[in-house]
């Protein structure tokens, strides 16, 4: 086939739809991943989603008869934390990207992935570290948005969010510490689900422990698909296929809305209305819906965790990258903000930091009673529509902006991963440009099969597989 031909032909297909053609001998694994090859080609210079590009790689794991559900799917990584063989992972860092240094083995959760036959294209945009909700960093430059290129595509997965959304792959990893998968997920118009902590590590003892891996899709049965398949290493240990929950019955769930921040002040009208929308169209498919959600969240408890979690997760991750480039790390390795935080971690005293983690235990326990008597907590998924590119760039004038912005236009997201819950963003809303405006549902842990029957009823009920952006 002529590629320019399948590409397009292709380009707006799920993974499963993708992995079906391949089944079905109509096309070769080969000949889907030179199609997102191409597409990667075109599409890519506008909006800067693909850090590195593997192909060479991928044609040659194409080329090895690939098994599995997803067999020649094509696929990426997100250049942050996730190491796969041959590859470097530069964490969206200056000086991770000229060392150049790629991995020797699969992390986990990718060795899950490549088992089932999907094919890794390249790596795709963060910000430095995943620190703040955007995916712009000095190393890499600014991604932008798909559906409004003067837009951020949101972070700190918006370089799979940008690609998936574009249509160059029909999944793309993420990862999610505060929101990282929900936020861009939100921003492009996708699927974005961040699993539940592992059942055996409740206790937050780093900002390490508050993540979630997992992928931004085009369809929940994608979602499903991939969190079977990375069920052991995402810590979501659901004991029946997902898939089974695809169009289960939820029965009438209890959901608690929240339509405001959570001290009572006013999101973004178009984020206000996609929470109500949702709220009636869940009250439509027989669910009672009712204002409420943990009032813990309105006091403080969250605000003076964060910091101290930041700060010392920095000084970690800055101890870390010292031992990946062999010398110590100086001020010009890292952007302002990200060694603005990590000299104030260095100071952070022990008790201090073990302080915030007592402080994470109660805080988690306070969140989940909520779910003794409500099934689903919805919200929007940010408080504001997607961003102008740039607005979160660091700044060594104030280093800390960028981050007191991130948390005032994604404060939904965060406690999410202290209380280490389930939570997913839906592409439900647009608004009156045309621009995706997510909804997040949460549930309480372990309880993805939850919020898999949900999002397929919701799918099914305001389906948005025909929405695209033009490029």
């Amino acid at each position: 086939m002529q590629y320019q031909k399948l590409s397009d032909q292709t380009r707006w297909l799920d993974a499963t739809d993708q992995a079906a053609l391949v089944v079905a001998g109509e096309v070769t694994p080969g000949e889907l991943v030179e199609a997102a090859i191409e597409r990667i080609e075109r599409y890519d210079p506008a909006l800067g989603a693909v850090t590195l590009r593997y192909f060479d790689q991928a044609r040659a794991a194409a080329a090895a008869e690939p098994t599995g559900p997803l067999a020649g799917v094509p696929f990426l990584i997100k250049d942050v934390m996730t190491a796969v063989a041959g590859q470097v992972c530069t964490d969206g860092n200056v000086a991770l990207k000229v060392q150049a240094r790629a991995a020797e083995a699969d992390s986990a959760l990718v060795a899950r992935l490549r088992a089932a036959g999907l094919i890794f294209a390249g790596r795709t945009a963060s910000s430095e570290f995943g620190t703040v909700p955007s995916s712009d960093s000095v190393a890499w430059g600014a991604t932008r948005n798909p559906w409004n290129t003067v837009l951020c595509s949101g972070g700190s997965s918006g370089g799979a969010a940008a690609a998936v959304a574009a249509g160059m792959v029909p999944a793309a990893h993420g990862n999610d510490g505060a929101g990282s998968i929900r936020i861009p997920a939100s921003c492009c118009g996708l699927v974005g689900l961040k699993p539940s902590r592992a059942a055996g590590q409740r206790a937050v003892g780093s900002v390490q422990d508050l993540m979630g891996e997992h992928a931004v899709t085009r369809s929940v049965r994608d979602t499903a698909l991939l969190l079977n398949i990375g069920r052991d290493a995402t810590g979501a240990g659901h004991a029946c296929g997902y898939l089974a929950e695809l169009g289960a019955d939820p029965g009438r769930l209890r959901v608690g809305l929240l339509d405001t921040r959570f001290d009572g002040s006013p999101v973004h009208p178009d984020c206000a209305e996609a929470a109500r929308s949702a709220a009636s169209l869940l009250e439509s498919l027989g669910h009672h819906v009712e204002p409420g959600f943990p009032a813990v969240l309105s006091d403080s408890t969250l605000d003076r965790l964060l910091p101290a979690f930041w700060a010392t997760g920095m000084a970690d991750v800055l101890g870390d990258l010292a031992r990946r480039l062999g010398r110590e790390v100086t001020e010009a390795d890292v952007e302002p903000l990200n060694w603005t935080l990590g000299m104030l971690g260095a100071e952070v005293t022990a008790a201090d930091g073990q302080a915030a983690v007592d402080g994470v235990a109660g805080f988690a326990r306070s969140v989940a009673s909520w779910w003794d008597d409500h099934d689903l907590l919805l919200t929007p998924t940010l408080a504001e529509p997607p961003l102008l590119s740039g607005t979160l760039a660091s700044d060594s004038a104030d280093p800390l902006a960028s981050l007191r912005r991130g948390q005032q236009f994604a404060p939904f997201t965060p406690f999410v991963n202290f209380a280490g819950q389930p939570a997913i963003s839906l592409p439900l809303h647009v608004d009156a440009d045309g621009l995706p405006i997510g909804v997040q549902l949460v549930a309480a842990p372990g309880r993805e099969d939850l919020l898999l029957r949900v999002a397929t009823q919701l799918e099914t009920a305001a389906p948005w597989r025909d929405r695209h952006p033009v490029l």
